[in-house]
């Protein structure tokens, strides 16, 4: 299944206030590997900014003002993250702010069109209990380098929690794999049911092997390990017959 990072800026911390998107960014990931495919916009709030989240992220009215409307961007949106797990660190801010922006469009909430939204800040708090969880705090316990990380922004952000969620979710590959590992019951049944084709030796190739098991013999000064063997099967033999 697809995997989608996504992380968000927004104009203050409370959407039922009327606080809006400013910047989103959303990255792919197939099979525990980032894709290299990326979803980012900043985009036009037609509000102003808390000062509090404008030291936080940094980005200002002016920039933002010649940038698209949310509701502009929803088409290419949802395209983006249509059918795929969305993982998210403190997931119901983000949900919380993409419902209201939805709404506003006159759109379904968003768990209508992904598969299912993973909180990794959850996660994060069943694997260390009673410790700091935030994405800064993660990056150094996984050792993921966040040296860039001097305002927060919604693509690094994104790609650093990728990042992260791997290094929380390592170890389950190597479970995934003994727990679909064929038991050794399985295999030999499945190796009885094979039809296998025997193709003999030609003349030609027969007496070319012989050739260089003498050549072997006689290297070896008397140490062909096929030339003993030929040997004790066909003394074997006698001895049966």
């Amino acid at each position: 299944m697809r995997q989608i990072f996504i992380d968000t800026e927004t104009t203050g911390l409370e959407p039922r206030l009327g606080h809006r998107i400013i910047e989103i960014a959303a990255v792919e990931m197939l099979s525990r590997r980032l894709t290299g495919r990326r979803f980012h916009r900043y985009l036009n709030p037609d509000r102003e900014i808390d000062e509090g989240a404008l030291q936080v992220h940094g980005l200002t009215v002016e920039f933002l003002q010649d940038k698209p409307k949310f509701r502009d961007v929803i088409p290419e949106l949802l395209e983006f993250l249509e059918g795929a797990e969305l993982i998210m660190h403190n997931a119901s801010f983000d949900v919380a702010f993409l419902d209201h922006e939805f709404g506003l469009a006159e759109l379904q909430p968003l768990s209508e069109y992904c598969h299912s939204v993973t909180d990794t800040l959850k996660m994060a708090k069943e694997l260390h209990p009673g410790k700091r969880n935030n994405l800064d705090v993660l990056c150094e316990r996984y050792a993921v380098d966040n040296s860039r990380r001097t305002l927060h922004g919604a693509l690094l952000d994104a790609e650093l929690l990728a990042e992260v969620y791997l290094a929380m979710t390592r170890g389950q590959d190597s479970l995934l794999m003994e727990l679909e590992a064929p038991s050794a019951l399985e295999i030999a049944a499945n190796l009885r049911d094979l039809q296998l084709t025997v193709l003999t030796a030609s003349g030609e190739e027969l007496e070319a092997h012989a050739q260089q098991l003498e050549l072997i013999e006689h290297e070896s000064k008397g140490k062909c390990l096929w030339k003993r063997l030929e040997s004790d099967a066909n003394r074997d033999q006698l001895v049966t017959q």
